[in-house]
């Protein structure tokens, strides 16, 4: 099961004209995400440019994280395309380098009908590796509905979605609507993990985790152990970063977050463009508000979940 925090890792990239995979920077983020108590990892989702990575650097993205990570918490990768045949290319890699499980983004630009959609993502889970469902309408133009949802949660494959569509509503009728299976609803907006969390999802693919692990980390704990106090504490007090993130076009601010803060970033590839130096301003602002050193918001490093297993034919 995917639970807990899973930071949508950045893919950093050198500043030179053809703004390379910086597969060092990458590990040494990794390295501390890890050292932070996350849950899990997610490379190659919209945090991490995939639109913009070919087929060889979304490979080698995918490897150097399963290499870094070398077993310790799952690893989620980004394998979706509005391409199916292009995304059964990036599933069966991600599968054969050793990924415990695929994110797949439901198909942007083609706008597919129900029938089309329930085979793309029958296609893929037939691969025979966990998928995750990822609903961000802002993204594709499209919205699944939870109907749509509860009968591709039935196949064993797919074990969870990631909603990002920002209602809340929505979400709790998808939860309903799945009890009965075993399968994970994921919040995919920071500010709504606590609300999603209270009604029954599992945690945050998350993209304030790349600037503050610790104190999302702390957060989810809390709800984990009821803590609501402290979980609402934790809220307000990275609310500010919550909103920061999406001052411009993700990942575009938590880019420049990044190496603010002394990791791994780089610019991100156009058609995106750098944070420009009002935002920048906003940001700096923000950041220093985060807490330094190791006990902050936390009582110290959680254990890592379990790697998530594939569900049982129930055929």
């Amino acid at each position: 099961m995917f639970n807990g925090v899973l930071p949508a890792i950045i893919t950093p990239f050198k500043r030179n004209s053809a703004t390379d995979l910086d597969i060092q920077g990458l590990e040494r983020n990794i390295r501390y995400l890890l050292s932070c108590g996350i849950h899990g990892i997610v490379p190659c989702g919209s945090t991490g440019e995939s639109a913009t990575l070919s087929i060889k650097e979304h490979e080698r993205v995918v490897s150097a994280t399963i290499d870094t990570v070398n077993g310790k918490i799952p690893v989620l990768a980004g394998t979706g395309s509005n391409n199916t045949a292009e995304a059964v290319i990036l599933t069966k890699a991600a599968k054969d380098t050793g990924a415990d499980g695929v994110l797949v983004i439901s198909p942007y630009y083609n706008k597919p009908n129900r029938a089309g959609l329930i085979r793309h993502y029958t296609k893929l889970a037939d691969l025979d590796i966990p998928l995750v469902i990822y609903n961000v309408p802002g993204r594709t133009g499209q919205n699944l509905e939870p109907d749509l949802i509860a009968e591709l949660a039935q196949h064993p494959n797919i074990v969870g979605i990631k909603e990002a569509s920002g209602n809340i509503g929505q979400v709790s009728r998808i939860i309903e609507m799945t009890q009965d299976e075993d399968f994970a609803v994921i919040s995919g907006d920071d500010n709504l993990t606590l609300p999603i969390m209270a009604l029954g999802g599992t945690g945050v693919i998350s993209v304030a985790a790349n600037v503050d692990p610790r104190r999302m980390v702390a957060m989810c704990e809390a709800v984990e152990k009821g803590d609501w106090k402290k979980a609402l504490s934790l809220h307000y007090a990275l609310s500010p970063l919550f909103r920061s993130m999406f001052i411009d076009t993700n990942p575009i601010p938590v880019k420049k977050a990044v190496e603010l803060v002394g990791m791994a970033g780089g610019p991100v590839r156009l058609p995106l463009a750098d944070l420009d130096g009002k935002k920048t301003a906003e940001l700096k602002k923000v950041l220093a508000t985060i807490p330094t050193g190791k006990k902050t918001g936390s009582a110290g490093p959680v254990k890592p979940a379990k790697k998530p297993a594939v569900k049982k034919s129930r055929r």
